[in-house]
């Protein structure tokens, strides 16, 4: 939206001239289904005579009284922004005003469940969206504490940062029903972004845990109505107390909140956000049916990582959002050490390597990657940088940090970094401060070449070795790509596997040192006897593309599902998805390797990574020529793995997932068709509600079924999940009338909430038969202007990257979006970042399929 926009250089004036005591804020959601009341009185101190402003996204603004004296709404308020004039040097505001439910994910997000049609809300605010809700000078240096005063419906549950008190009072609403009154007790100093509220008729699990001060702590665990008959609210209490037992002693401070709830909510656009004592979660994490593994593990990470964030990111805040990298980061990684050091998820280095580090690759080698300190100059720029290196990159660098400096010094240094910024606003130097004293290490080279410098380096060994079988010598070769040309230190370790006797593919020896520059030398393994395999960044220890020499990469190809551990191989399948994605191998060579020994890997989120992987070779990396046999051969394939792979395994039901998205020929169809109507099984593997919806929507992608079913399937499954799976399965429909009718609701009525709309997108674009997207090519570079300028960018980047005609994998999709590139005029940064990205991923896939020819 226009004029929604906020600089640093405001942002740093602003924090100048004001000093922010006190929020009072009182809604009123009782007003109908469009706005709600909002009545913001703010306590602030200031430069006297200074002018400044504050934000209040509205739809309308009844009145403004600064310092007992009212000013026109109309003269100070643009619906976005409110002027200021001739500050005192201590001053009150009180701005009443009607503000706009969002149905995006944004601001504060107004939901209606189909099972009961009872209307439950939460807020998201981050980036920047508490003005959404109130009025509010929304930056994250302008802590201030917060008192929130709500009227709603008397059978809601209202739950805010603070303890949800009891109403104090209740009287008949304009609807019949009665309504209440809560008024939260003050916060402690926060930023605006990490303050909520969820309300609405949400059930409840409670427990506590006992902090490492003595206090107990009130836990809950909420989730709609019609949601709580799947909510397994034990493992989630489990792993929080895991958590608060790691992080508290990891950090030597207590828990800094009163409560700590986390809340499962309809529509959320991201894995979870980490409110103040009120965490909202992802709802697709309450579990309806089976799940893989890597679900289950996806959960527990998003949980660690919120937990963490009390402290890192609440309790201590970034100053701007040039350092929400290290936000972001930190907690990615605290969440993996938790899980390993101190839940059953102890293979979660694994899932790092697999899940995060191949998104920091993927993100750090596109055209737009940049510094993980990057400089964010205005809002806009904060919402294109939730990204693979603000997140992964960020922490896989972290993880290096802390093979450089040691994981006790780094403790240390985090430790007093705690004590010393607590409740107050920061950047990355104070970190670095008290990390350099714990540790004795200078770290000022290091951060210059880790985060203010982009790309990813490439380490490769050279070997020679005498006619016994005897390394001569040993080195680690680093380079670097033209545009990116950095080379940097990294502490990691090499690692010498064999097959042992009992035919597992173990490791013989380790060798942990520090690697800088375009050569170093590793005399310590010469004179060693070469073994079959050698494998660099053993332990995944340093942030590196690694690749493997020619004997080593024999082994792992005739091997890899002998790996004694999880992580080596996890490794070895990191590499070879390199080379294929860089067009260094044939991608249905890739393909084959997965097939060959996918059934044989043990961890759950390697095998789902493997699977998405092989779903991109087979529609972007194969040879066009190949594309459909190849596809064909590997839903064949996947289907066989899924029969013969043990019944009710996390494997069978992943490769029976797969297996329906790949599916295209008619006998594969039919089968599908069989477990569908029931006329069929397959032991094992349970056609739950959920599994229906994918197995129908293959059918409909493959042109076997169309509305009819769909609609009895919804009409079975008549629920907020049903009526997701239902506009996937619409807009899949493989005719120009529905194909048609999708692009109408999504790009030019866009009328479609954030979750619906991100399901039609995708419905829309799966298809065996290209040509049906043909005619949107054109279309789609004339409306992406007007959707960037038109709706919020939670919307609008849905339909930016999910419609870019990517499956038009040819040159002249590249040289359409370079036009459209060449004409986009300066302040389009956000689009012309994602049009880059998207251009690249079609860019890369004709250099793939050229190897692949």
């Amino acid at each position: 939206m226009p004029g929604l926009n906020l600089t640093r250089a405001e942002a740093a004036q602003r924090a100048e001239l004001l000093n922010v005591e006190s929020y009072d804020v009182t809604l009123d959601l009782t007003k109908g289904a469009t706005v709600f009341g909002s009545t913001t009185v703010v306590k602030f101190s200031a430069v006297p005579g200074s002018s400044s402003f504050i934000d209040a996204v509205t739809d309308t603004v009844h009145s403004v009284t600064l310092n007992g004296t009212e000013l026109d709404p109309a003269e100070v308020s643009d619906g976005i922004r409110i002027h200021l004039p001739e500050l005192a040097a201590v001053n009150e505001l009180t701005v009443v005003a009607d503000a706009p439910y969002m149905n995006t994910g944004e601001g504060l997000h107004r939901f209606v469940d189909p099972v009961d049609g009872e209307v439950y809300l939460y807020t998201q605010f981050e980036v920047p969206d508490a003005r959404r809700m109130f009025a509010v000078f929304e930056q994250p240096d302008l802590k201030a504490a917060f008192t929130f005063r709500v009227t709603a419906p008397s059978h809601w549950d209202v739950i805010s940062n603070s303890p949800t008190p009891a109403p104090v009072e209740t009287t008949p609403g304009d609807d019949g029903g009665a309504r209440s009154v809560w008024e939260f007790t003050p916060t402690p100093r926060l930023s605006s972004y990490v303050t909520a509220l969820i309300a609405g008729p949400y059930q409840a699990v409670r427990s506590e845990v006992t902090s490492a001060d003595g206090r107990v702590v009130p836990l809950g665990v909420f989730a709609r109505k019609s949601l709580m008959q799947y909510l397994d609210a034990e493992n989630i209490f489990e792993l929080t107390r895991q958590g608060f037992a790691f992080f508290e002693a990891q950090f030597d401070c207590p828990y800094p909140f009163e409560k700590y709830d986390q809340l499962f909510v309809p529509e959320f656009n991201a894995g979870a956000m980490e409110n103040a004592g009120a965490v909202t979660i992802l709802e697709g994490y309450v579990f309806r049916g089976k799940v893989t593994g890597a679900q289950v593990e996806r959960r527990a990470i998003t949980v660690l990582h919120e937990l963490a964030h009390m402290w890192f990111g609440d309790l201590v805040t970034m100053r701007w959002w040039n350092d929400l990298w290290l936000n972001e980061s930190f907690a990615e990684y605290m969440s993996h050490l938790a899980a390993v050091e101190n839940t059953a998820f102890d293979r979660a280095w694994t899932t790092f390597a697999s899940v995060e580090k191949s998104w920091a690759y993927r993100q750090d080698q596109l055209p737009t990657t940049h510094p993980i300190f990057a400089e964010i100059n205005n809002l806009e720029d904060v919402e294109v940088n939730f990204d693979g290196i603000t997140y992964a990159k960020g922490a896989s660098v972290l993880r290096q940090l802390v093979a450089w400096v040691g994981p006790e010094e780094f403790m240390s240094g985090v430790r007093a970094y705690f004590q010393k910024h607590a409740w107050r606003n920061t950047e990355l130097t104070d970190l670095m401060v008290e990390l350099e004293a714990a540790s004795g290490r200078d770290l000022g080279v290091w951060g210059k070449l880790w985060l203010e410098t982009a790309g990813v380096n490439t380490l490769t060994p050279e070997i020679s070795v005498d006619d016994d079988g005897t390394i001569a010598s040993f080195t680690i070769l680093q380079s670097a790509i033209e545009d990116q040309p950095t080379l940097r230190p990294h502490r990691l370790a090499v690692g010498f596997y064999n097959v042992s006797a009992n035919g597992k593919l173990e490791r013989v020896h380790r060798e942990e040192l520090d690697v800088d520059g375009a050569r170093t030398e590793v005399p310590a393994l010469a004179g060693m006897k070469r073994p079959e395999l050698i494998l660099l960044n053993d332990d995944d220890l340093a942030y590196a593309k690694v690749r493997l020499d020619p004997a080593s990469l024999t082994t792992a190809k005739e091997h890899l599902k002998d790996f004694a551990a999880s992580l080596p191989r996890t490794l070895v399948w990191g590499s070879a998805w390199d080379a294929a994605r860089d067009g260094e191998t044939p991608a249905r060579g890739y393909a084959e390797l997965i097939l060959a020994n996918i059934a044989h890997e043990s961890d759950s989120s390697v095998i789902l990574v493997q699977l998405r992987q092989l779903a991109t070779a087979l529609t972007y990396y194969v040879a066009a020529e190949h594309k459909d046999a190849a596809t064909v051969a590997a839903a064949d394939k996947l289907w066989e793995l899924a029969s013969t792979v043990e019944a009710g395994s996390d494997a069978q039901l992943q490769f029976a997932k797969s297996f329906a998205l790949l599916a295209r020929s008619s006998q594969q169809l039919d089968t599908i068709q069989s477990l569908l109507d029931g006329t069929a099984t397959l032991e094992g593997l349970t056609v739950d509600q959920d599994m229906r919806w994918e197995l129908l929507a293959a059918l409909v992608a493959g042109g076997r079924e169309g509305q009819e079913r769909i609609d009895a399937e919804l009409e079975r499954d008549n629920t907020a999940n049903g009526q997701n799976a239902a506009a996937l399965a619409k807009a899949a429909i493989p005719t120009p009338e529905a194909k048609a009718a999708a692009w109408e609701s999504v790009v030019v009525k866009g009328e479609l909430s954030n979750a619906l709309q991100g399901s039609a997108v995708t419905g829309f674009m799966r298809v065996a038969d290209t040509a049906l997207l043909e005619p949107y090519a054109e279309k789609y570079f004339d409306a992406v202007p007007g959707i960037v300028k038109d709706r919020t960018h939670a919307l609008a980047q849905q339909i930016v990257v999910g419609l870019y005609p990517a499956q038009l994998t040819t040159q002249a999709t590249v040289d359409r979006t370079d036009e459209f590139l060449a004409g986009l005029p300066e302040e389009s940064a956000a689009l012309r970042r994602m049009m880059l990205e998207n251009r690249d991923g079609v860019d890369r896939a004709l250099k793939a399929r050229a190897a692949d020819v």
